[in-house]
Parts: structure tokens; C-alpha cells; sequence
């Protein structure tokens, strides 16, 4: 995997989040390349509990049926508490890059560990201070890393699915 090539999509609701990564999916993506970031407690669909049983975390409460599908799809799955953030949602690769950022004390001109994990991947300081803003709003950050022409591919795919952004980092 070359994790400067990424394909980073906003979305508003779980729900447009949702639909985008069953678009992937049925479009045959390799799933293990995706990330999602999520917040969402600030509505009426509060997450009252998680655990991890492997590779999988479960979820409890009126999301948990969005959550817990994603975790079915998605390689690793982690809970965190990021300070300006608020409790974030991750799946996929993007849990060991910000693991990696925090066991390794990376510290990237004041960005947050999630901001830390998202540059390793190649993402310019720029565009994450923008999608940190985008969850700090309660959206959905979906990331595909990939080579060039994966990521070309579910540039493709994701562009069907109407996201409130979507690029391309190279």
C-alpha cells in the first residue's frame, strides 16, 4: 500500500457515509484500504457503550447498527478521546498510523493525534485541519489509501455517492 496516495470524501450523515462505503464494497474495493471517522453524539443517536473483541468493536445504542455494520468491513477499530475533537469513531488503517503518531510521540505542528495519523498517511496540514473541522461539525471522514490507480478507482466510485467533498491526495 502506498499511503501517500488517498482519496479522503465528507459526508453529512452516517446514513450518505453508509451508502458510500456499500458502494465500495459492492464495486468489489478491497475494504482493508478504507478509513471512517465519526462523531455523532451531539444528536439524538448517542453511542452508550463499545468494546473490542479482536478485531471488532461493538456498539450500542441507535447508531450501533451503523457502527456495528462498519465493523464487519473494516480492518481494526478503536475509540478515542481527542482533546478539540471530542470522542471519535475510527475504522480502518488510519487506528495504527495514530497509534504509530502517539507511541512514537510524533508531534506535527499542533495537530491533534488524529491530525498526526491522517499526515502520515500524506495528507497535507492543510486538508486535515479542514476535515477536523468537518468532524468538529459532526460529518463523516471516509479515507481510501491505496496506489495511484485504486485510488483513482474509488475516486470514481465515491463521486457517484454525491459526497460533501471529495479529493485526492497524491
Amino acid at each position: 500500500m502506498d499511503k501517500n496516495n488517498s482519496i479522503v470524501a465528507t459526508y453529512s450523515s452516517h446514513t450518505a457515509a453508509e451508502a458510500a462505503v456499500k458502494e465500495l464494497q459492492q464495486s468489489g474495493f478491497d475494504m482493508k484500504k478504507l478509513s471512517i471517522v465519526g462523531r455523532d453524539y451531539h444528536t439524538d443517536e448517542h453511542v452508550v457503550g463499545y468494546y473490542n473483541t479482536g478485531d471488532r468493536m461493538k456498539v450500542w445504542g441507535k447508531t450501533g447498527a451503523f457502527w456495528g455494520g462498519l465493523w464487519g468491513f473494516l480492518f481494526g477499530s478503536a475509540f478515542f478521546w481527542i482533546p478539540g475533537l471530542g470522542p471519535l469513531l475510527i475504522g480502518g488503517p488510519l487506528v495504527s498510523w495514530i497509534i504509530g503518531a502517539l507511541e512514537g510521540a510524533v508531534v506535527v505542528g499542533g495537530l491533534s493525534a488524529l491530525g498526526a495519523g491522517l499526515y502520515g498517511l500524506g495528507i497535507p496540514k492543510d486538508s486535515v485541519l479542514r476535515y477536523e473541522t468537518a468532524l468538529k461539525t459532526g460529518k463523516f471522514v471516509l479515507i481510501v489509501h491505496g496506489s495511484v490507480d485504486e485510488t483513482i478507482h474509488a475516486k470514481e466510485i465515491l463521486g457517484r455517492t454525491s459526497p460533501d467533498t471529495l479529493d485526492h491526495h497524491q
